[in-house]
């Protein structure tokens, strides 16, 4: 799977979990987000903005 963000494919832990989110946009569809996106937008709103 690829961030929405950064377009990176999610790093993954040994149990296959993926390391960061998922958000819901406004029209409710399911956004993935990596850990490193995750980090540095801190809160749903700049990450919904930052989301291509």
């Amino acid at each position: 799977m690829k961030c929405d963000i950064c377009g990176k494919a999610m790093a993954q832990t040994f149990l296959e979990k993926l390391k960061g989110t998922f958000v819901k946009d406004v029209k409710g569809k399911l956004r993935s987000v990596c850990f490193e996106c995750q980090s540095r937008f801190r809160d749903k709103q700049s990450l919904l903005q930052q989301i291509k």
